[in-house]
C-alpha cells in the first residue's frame, strides 16, 4: 500500500465534508500523478474550494484520507507539510511590504530552530522564482501599490520559494482580465514543463481548464460527489455539462488545440445551431 502512495503526489479517498448536516462532498476519490496538471470543475457551491480547503487542513473531513507523497496530511506538523504543498488563493492580501519580502515568506518552512533572518540560499531561491515569474523588476514595488495580475504572479513565486512537491491554486485566474489570465496560466504550463511541477487547481472557467489541464475532475452540487473525472475530452460532453451546470451549451473542439470549447446556447439563437 505505501508503494503504491509514494507513487502519486496527491490522493484523496472517500472524502466527505457536511457543514451544518447539509453535505457538501461525499465519497470524493481522485489522485494527481507526478508531473500532472489537474483542474477541479463545477458550478459555484459544488465544494471546489471546500475539497481544496481539506487538503490544506484548513476544515476537518468527516471521513476519508488524504495522502501527500506518501504520508497522510494529518500526521504532518505545520512546516513538513508546507515542505510538500504550496498553495495560491484567488484573493491576495495587498499587505504594505515588498514584493522580495513577500515572496521571501515561502522560505518560512525552511527556517531553523532561532533562525530570524533568511540566508544567501534563500535569497537566491526568492530571485530565482521572482525572475522565472517575470516580478523581479518589482521587487522594490509594494504589494499593495501592484496590479492585481502582477500580486497573482508574486504569490506564485513565494508559493515556489516553498520548492514544494504540489503547486495548489484556488481560483488564481478569478477578477483578471483575459492578458492576465492567459499569462498566469501560461506560466503555470511552463513551470510545469521546466520543473517538473505537479498542479491542482481549482477553475471556474471551463475552456481555460480544458486548453490548460491534463485531467479534470468535475464535481456535482447536487449529490456533492464526483460526476466524471478523466481528460478534458472524456468530461467536458454536452451531456455532462448540461447535467453538472443545468444549462444548454455547445461542445465544439477548438480549431488550434483540438481541445473542447464550451459554446453557451442563446435560446434566441438556438435555431440556427440547430440548423432550422
Amino acid at each position: 500500500m505505501k508503494k503504491i502512495l509514494a507513487k502519486k503526489v496527491l490522493e484523496v479517498r472517500n472524502l466527505s465534508f457536511r457543514y451544518k448536516q447539509e453535505i457538501i462532498l461525499k465519497d470524493i476519490n481522485f489522485c494527481v500523478a507526478p508531473g500532472e496538471f489537474v483542474s477541479i470543475i463545477g458550478p459555484n457551491g459544488c465544494g471546489k474550494t471546500t475539497l481544496i480547503k481539506t487538503i490544506l487542513r484548513s476544515v476537518v473531513p468527516e471521513t476519508g484520507t488524504i495522502h501527500i507523497q506518501g504520508q497522510e496530511v494529518k500526521t504532518l506538523a505545520n512546516k513538513a507539510l508546507a515542505r510538500h504543498l504550496a498553495v495560491v488563493m484567488q484573493t491576495i492580501d495587498p499587505a504594505a511590504m515588498t514584493v522580495k519580502d513577500y515572496v521571501l515568506l515561502g522560505r518560512l518552512p525552511f527556517f531553523e530552530r532561532y533562525q530570524f533572518f533568511e540566508s544567501k540560499k534563500d535569497l537566491a531561491i526568492a530571485q530565482r522564482y521572482m525572475e522565472l515569474t517575470g516580478i523581479a523588476g518589482l521587487s522594490d514595488a509594494k504589494i499593495n501599490e501592484i496590479s492585481g495580475g502582477e500580486r497573482q504572479l508574486a504569490a506564485i513565486a513565494r508559493a515556489l520559494t516553498q520548492e514544494p512537491a504540489l503547486l495548489v491554486l484556488d481560483e488564481p485566474t478569478a477578477h483578471l482580465d483575459i492578458t492576465h489570465q492567459v499569462r498566469v496560466l501560461n506560466l503555470v504550463n511552463t513551470l510545469k514543463a521546466q520543473l517538473s511541477l505537479t498542479v491542482l487547481m481549482v477553475l471556474h472557467d471551463l475552456n481555460l481548464a480544458a486548453e490548460y489541464s491534463d485531467r479534470l475532475v468535475l464535481l456535482d452540487k447536487k449529490n456533492g460527489q464526483i460526476y466524471k473525472a478523466g481528460t478534458p475530452k472524456e468530461v467536458l460532453t454536452q451531456a455532462s455539462i448540461q447535467a453538472v451546470y443545468q444549462t444548454r451549451v455547445e461542445v465544439r473542439p477548438n480549431p488550434i488545440s483540438s481541445k473542447p470549447w464550451v459554446f453557451l446556447v442563446n435560446p434566441h439563437g438556438a435555431d440556427k445551431i440547430n440548423g432550422e
